[in-house]
C-alpha cells in the first residue's frame, strides 16, 4: 500500500512539473537554428489586425475564420513580412508560445519560467493576439510590453538597434457601439475617455521599452476607421455623422504623433491616410464611394467583403491578402525613409507571386 501511494504521488508529480514545465520557451529555442545575424530584430504589439492567420491554435476549431476555406492561401502582413523579408526582419521563429491557463501563467512567472499568456502560434516575437485591448499592452497578466521586454533581454546586443510596431485600439473604440456614439457626439464621454485611455496605455508602453532600451525604433500605427469597413457602409450616411467620426478618430491619431513628435526614433503609420490613398473614401454626403485597387497587372481588388481575394476584406472583417501585402510593402517603405534599414522594396509583383503562386485567383 505504501509503494502504491508514492508511486502515485510521483505520478502526480512528474505530471505536474510536465504540465508546468512543457511549454518552458527555452527548451524549444534549444532545438531551432539560429536566427540570421544580420537580420534586424522586429516585434509587434497589439491586437487581430497583427495576429498571423495561420494560427491553427487560435483558429483551427474556427472553419470560418481568417479565410474560411481559403484560410490556408489567406495572409496576414505580419506573415508577409516573414516570409519575404526575413533575411532583414527578424520575427522570430514560427511556434507554439505560451500559455492557455490564466493561473499557471502566474506561477510559471513566480518560477520565474515563461508565463506568456494567451497561448498561440505565431512568431515568437509577435505579442499580438485577436481581442486585444490597449490595457493589455501594460498589464497584466497579458503585459505584452513586460513580455516582450523579457524576450529581449534573452539577447540584448540583437535589439540594440530593433524595431517594435504597436497597433492597438479598435477593441477599445472602434467598434460599432462606438463609432454610432460619436457620428452623433465627437466629444463623447465615455468613447473620448477609451480613447484617451488608450493612448496612456500606449504611451506607458512607450516609455517602458525606451527606459531599456533607449535607441530602440518604434513605429506606432494610427487607428483605422472602421467607417470604411464595407459591413458597415449602409451607416452614418450623412455629411455630419462622417465628420463626427472623423474628428473622434483624430483625438487618437493626434495623441500618438504627440508622442512620436521630435523623436528621431519613432514613427507615425498613418492608416486612414493609408487606406483612402488606394480605395478612397465615402463622398461628403457620407455615401459609398470607392475605387478598386490594381494588384499586378490587370487584378483589381474592391472595399467589399469575401474570402476569396478580390476583396478587401475577409468574410470576418479582419483585412484580406491583397490589402495586407499592400500593407507591408507601405511598412517596408516607412521603415527605410524614416531609418535608412535598406530593406529591399517589396514590389507589386513579388506580392501577387506570392498570394496566387500558382495563378488560381487569375492574379499573374
Amino acid at each position: 500500500m505504501k509503494k502504491a501511494i508514492l508511486l502515485t504521488l510521483g505520478v502526480l508529480l512528474l505530471s505536474a512539473l510536465f504540465i508546468l514545465l512543457r511549454l518552458d520557451e527555452r527548451l524549444r529555442l534549444a532545438m531551432l537554428p539560429p536566427a540570421k545575424s544580420q537580420a534586424v530584430r522586429f516585434a509587434v504589439l497589439g491586437d487581430s489586425d497583427s495576429h498571423a492567420y495561420h494560427d491553427e491554435l487560435s483558429f483551427g476549431r474556427r472553419p470560418e475564420a481568417r479565410g474560411g476555406a481559403l484560410r490556408h492561401r489567406s495572409w496576414q502582413w505580419t506573415e508577409v513580412l516573414a516570409h519575404l523579408r526575413a533575411e532583414q526582419l527578424d520575427p522570430g521563429p514560427w511556434g507554439e508560445w505560451g500559455t492557455r491557463y490564466r493561473r499557471l501563467s502566474s506561477l510559471r512567472d513566480a518560477l520565474g519560467l515563461d508565463g506568456r499568456f494567451p497561448v498561440k502560434q505565431d512568431h515568437r516575437f509577435n505579442l499580438a493576439y485577436s481581442g486585444s485591448v490597449c490595457a493589455n499592452l501594460t498589464e497584466p497578466p497579458q503585459n505584452q510590453t513586460a513580455r516582450l521586454l523579457a524576450l529581449m533581454q534573452e539577447a540584448p546586443e540583437r535589439w540594440q538597434r530593433g524595431v517594435v510596431l504597436i497597433r492597438i485600439g479598435t477593441n477599445d473604440f472602434g467598434k460599432l457601439e462606438s463609432l454610432d456614439a460619436l457620428s452623433r457626439d465627437p466629444g463623447d464621454a465615455p468613447t473620448v475617455a477609451r480613447i484617451d485611455a488608450c493612448v496612456q496605455h500606449i504611451g506607458r508602453s512607450v516609455q517602458t521599452l525606451r527606459a531599456a532600451w533607449p535607441d530602440l525604433r518604434i513605429v506606432l500605427v494610427g487607428i483605422f476607421n472602421n467607417a470604411e469597413w464595407e459591413k458597415f457602409h449602409a451607416r452614418w450616411q450623412s455629411a455630419q455623422a462622417q465628420a463626427n467620426i472623423h474628428q473622434g478618430m483624430a483625438r487618437f491619431d493626434a495623441g500618438l504623433k504627440a508622442i512620436v513628435q521630435g523623436d528621431a526614433n519613432m514613427a507615425f503609420f498613418d492608416d486612414q491616410a493609408w487606406f483612402a490613398e488606394r480605395w478612397g473614401s465615402r463622398r461628403v454626403s457620407g455615401v459609398p464611394d470607392y475605387r478598386k485597387v490594381r494588384f499586378g497587372r490587370h487584378f483589381e481588388v474592391s472595399n467589399t467583403g469575401g474570402d476569396e481575394p478580390q476583396h478587401a476584406t475577409l468574410s470576418d472583417g479582419h483585412a484580406g491578402s491583397a490589402w495586407n501585402a499592400l500593407w507591408a510593402q507601405a511598412l517596408v517603405n516607412l521603415l527605410n525613409q524614416r531609418w535608412g534599414l535598406g530593406i529591399p522594396p517589396l514590389e507589386t509583383d513579388e506580392l501577387v507571386r506570392f498570394v496566387d503562386p500558382d495563378g488560381r485567383f487569375g492574379m499573374q
